[in-house]
């Protein structure tokens, strides 16, 4: 008997992939799941989702772990620039592409014929996964969801109705909502969101609702040295995705870091979803108050557009580019000084970073804001007339040009009729 070809699909247990399984089975492939946890699911979740893909007909299946290196390539540098996609997005997508390398590499290891996903033809993932790919090998690339929306507008009931024909089970909450989640946090789409309505409760996973959070607040301290989270409350962080992990429960549980994004995507469409990410949310807030004090303003102020174009390089499957490690290079040559301790504190909903511990403040005893400076009253005065020589010569051209020295404002006449 022939042997039927070998292609490895990337696999989560989700409607998607599992609809994938059966699909290619039947189009003559011997199907190898490959699950990359990326710390969002425990022992339990992982044996469950090996379980779906042997009860579907997978001849082998692969757990492997890929926390610390999401930790690595992308929460380190994520933290240390500091700027979210659309300056709202946290970017909770990109464990795609460490899932992209795992699957790549068992690919080649199992020598298998291709590699498959289960993006759809309307989404980001299909260009991350993609592209992704392309940059790492050069095995053909088999999507079936794809396939399918030339057959049907409807994907999701398409699947539904094929996986029951099959006799396999599909979950009351593949049916709501596509929920993706890993160690940065969790992501909800379809149902009231995509039709732009108030997200039910069903749509809440890491952050609890106002009538659930906690009497007490919440203090916790985080350690950096040079821009690297390594300590919580003191204790020494050993492996980063764990302690992600311990914040998204502990500022979850206070609803922090809940948000509804609508945004522009890579397909040209807008996007709709719930993204929750405490753990993300409260590193992000203590890494900027301590970098705000051991940042000259021009280092803040070009830092913010090599940080922004590193974000939109990531949302937008270009991870590969040689240019996001460039500019990661000189991100992290910012961080020198960016050590200390943040002290971030919760009520419930939102976090305060409230006092920070750092010996490298670009401050002094000698001059403090609005209270004292080492430079007299005439000093102010000649930088002031120094300063702003320029502006207000240029101010008073502009009212000349009026007609009128005393106009206050540039705003256009409005008559107004009784």
């Amino acid at each position: 008997m022939t042997q039927k070809p070998l292609i490895v699909l990337a696999f989560s247990g989700g409607l998607d992939t599992s609809f994938c399984v059966p699909y290619l089975i039947e189009r003559g492939y011997a199907v190898q799941t490959v699950f990359v946890n990326t710390g969002g699911m425990g022992e339990a979740e992982a044996s469950r989702i090996e379980s779906r893909a042997i009860e579907l007909g997978a001849v082998g299946h692969d757990t492997i772990d890929a926390s610390a290196a999401l930790w690595d390539s992308f929460v380190i540098p994520f933290l240390q620039g500091g700027a979210r996609y659309q300056d709202r997005y946290p970017l909770l997508c990109s464990d795609r592409y460490v899932i992209v390398q795992a699957m790549v590499e068992k690919a080649h290891e199992l020598g298998a014929v291709a590699v498959a996903h289960g993006c759809t033809a309307m989404g980001n993932d299909q260009f991350r996964f993609d592209q992704s790919v392309r940059c790492l090998t050069d095995l053909p690339i088999i999507a079936p969801i794809r396939d399918i929306q030339s057959v049907t507008d409807t994907p999701r009931a398409y699947e539904i109705a094929d996986l029951e024909q099959r006799g396999f089970r599909v979950d009351a909450s593949a049916k709501q909502y596509t929920i993706n989640e890993n160690v940065l946090g969790v992501t909800v789409s379809g149902s009231e969101i995509d039709e732009l309505g108030a997200p039910n409760d069903a749509s809440r996973h890491l952050c609890k609702p106002r009538d659930a959070w906690p009497g007490e607040p919440l203090s916790v301290s985080l350690g950096f040295e040079q821009g690297v989270p390594v300590a919580i409350n003191g204790e020494k962080i050993v492996d980063g995705a764990s302690s992600l992990a311990v914040l998204n429960e502990s500022f979850g549980a206070y609803g922090v870091g809940r948000g509804i994004y609508t945004g522009d995507t890579i397909v040209g469409l807008k996007g709709r979803i719930v993204y929750e990410c405490p753990g993300i949310e409260v590193l992000m807030l203590a890494h900027k108050a301590l970098e705000e004090l051991t940042l000259t303003k021009h280092q803040n102020e070009f830092k913010a557009f090599a940080a922004t174009k590193w974000t939109e390089l990531v949302f937008g499957g270009q991870f590969f580019e040689p240019l996001r490690s460039n500019l990661e290079g000189f991100i992290a040559s910012t961080q020198v000084l960016v050590s200390g301790t943040v002290r971030v504190e919760t009520h419930g909903g939102s976090a305060l970073a409230v006092s920070v511990v750092t010996d490298h403040a670009l401050m002094d005893d000698s001059n403090v804001y609005a209270q004292k400076a080492g430079w007299d009253a005439k000093d102010a005065e000649g930088f002031i007339r120094i300063a702003g020589n320029s502006a207000a010569i240029g101010a008073s051209k502009l009212a000349s040009s009026r007609g009128s020295g005393s106009e206050l404002s540039c705003k256009p006449q409005v008559e107004v009729h009784a």
